[in-house]
């Protein structure tokens, strides 16, 4: 049978001139050599450690030679801002994304407004935007495949020479990969409210998503529109994976096992986050760090003698 899809040819910066891929809107804020903010805007940025290591952890790609890629491997540290959506922050996302200016030329004309973080800590951080609806503070692990090496390689602006890295640090002549831990997530507080009270289509933040640099002429992106939900298929899996999910989030240093959560799939959503509040509170009085099906069954006791 014949294809319907017709075989295109693969180029460099494929994602943005051999597809229509779709990708966040992100201001990078770094420090200058001078110590000075830096924004610069990327899309390349993606979860990498999202479970299963005792950190979390993003991936950025970037040219080796632009302002962000040599304010991390020279201070180790940035924050990453997400913008919502309008065309005036559009805008200034292109020009801040425009390689070529300093980091001074940038920032003159800045239209967002720059505000302290809440990582701290003993090393230098950058500020954030204030603007955000949400911001990561992160630290490049440079000791993943001994990137912390890379120094000697700062200022090198026209190409660097082999030996590469495979996933951190340089990875080409022109590019790098930094595999950033993150060590806080910033919420504005509606959007906070949101994700611990229930989202819905009228909280989520007014999310833009870019298409990268097509055409020579224009960047292009497509403006927020109302979410749509789809229920989930009924079944113990995805009944499962939904407690799960909640339970993660109820308290940072209370975990369920999935046994544990397994028992709570029939609670209906509306009580799910009181029934898991409950034990959350029991666990903190018991001083059980962990709250596996054993644990269920003295809360459940509970529950049914107080009733």
């Amino acid at each position: 049978m014949k294809s319907s899809f017709r075989d295109l040819r693969i180029v460099d910066n494929f994602y943005q001139t051999s597809a229509f891929f779709p990708m966040p809107t992100i201001l990078i804020s770094t420090l200058s050599e001078s110590g000075q903010t830096s924004l610069g805007s990327y899309s390349l940025c993606f979860p990498y450690y999202v479970a299963g290591k005792e950190y979390y952890a993003m991936l950025l790609e970037s040219r080796n030679s632009s302002n962000t890629a040599q304010n991390i491997l020279r201070s180790g540290t940035c924050a990453l801002n997400f913008i919502e959506d309008s065309r005036a922050n559009f805008k200034e996302a292109v020009r801040l994304g425009f390689p070529g200016e300093t980091c001074q030329e940038k920032m003159s004309a800045c239209r967002f407004t720059l505000e302290e973080g809440q990582a701290g800590g003993e090393v230098q951080r950058p500020l954030v935007v204030k603007e955000a609806y949400q911001v990561f503070e992160c630290t490049w692990q440079s000791d993943l495949e001994n990137a912390q090496d890379e120094s000697a390689r700062i200022g090198q602006l026209e190409g660097v020479e082999p030996p590469y890295r495979s996933f951190n640090g340089i990875t080409s002549r022109y590019g790098a990969h930094f595999i950033l831990k993150i060590d806080k997530i910033l919420m504005k507080e509606r959007f906070y409210n949101a994700i611990i009270g229930g989202v819905s289509a009228k909280t989520f933040p007014r999310v833009p998503v870019d298409y990268g640099y097509r055409d020579n002429t224009h960047f292009w992106y497509t403006r927020f529109r109302r979410p749509l939900s789809e229920r989930i298929p009924a079944g113990k899996s995805a009944e499962l994976s939904s407690v799960i999910y909640a339970a993660e989030r109820m308290d940072p240093n209370i975990k369920f096992t999935d046994e544990a959560c397994q028992l709570l799939v029939r609670v209906p959503r509306v009580f799910l986050r009181a029934a898991l509040q409950g034990c959350v509170d029991w666990a903190r009085a018991n001083g059980v760090t962990v709250i596996d099906e054993s644990h269920m069954a003295i809360i459940r006791d509970k529950r049914s003698k107080e009733k």
